[in-house]
């Protein structure tokens, strides 16, 4: 399947794939609840995100998107989390 935008590059069926995922997830983060399973999930959809940059051709943001996303923004957040859990005992 291939879909094309007028005067614009055509989609494969990964990206499409890829896109159709990536919308699941950002649902999957968005209804998730428990503060530490969002953040994992957040992880898993950053990777979800690097993975479609890197089938658009655009390897410079899949990296930004992997270390920033998938990386460094979890163990932030993962972080913050301990410290609250810390401060409220």
């Amino acid at each position: 399947m291939i879909v094309a935008v007028a005067g614009g590059p055509s989609l494969d069926a990964l990206q499409v794939t890829l896109l159709v995922i990536v919308a699941a997830g950002a649902a999957l983060v968005v209804l998730t609840r428990e503060p530490v399973r969002q953040v994992i999930v957040l992880s898993a959809y950053g990777l979800l995100l690097a993975l479609l940059f890197l089938t658009l051709q655009a390897p410079d943001v899949s990296l930004s998107e992997l270390v920033v996303g998938a990386i460094v923004l979890p163990i932030l957040l993962l972080a913050a989390l301990a410290k609250i859990k810390r401060d409220v005992k």
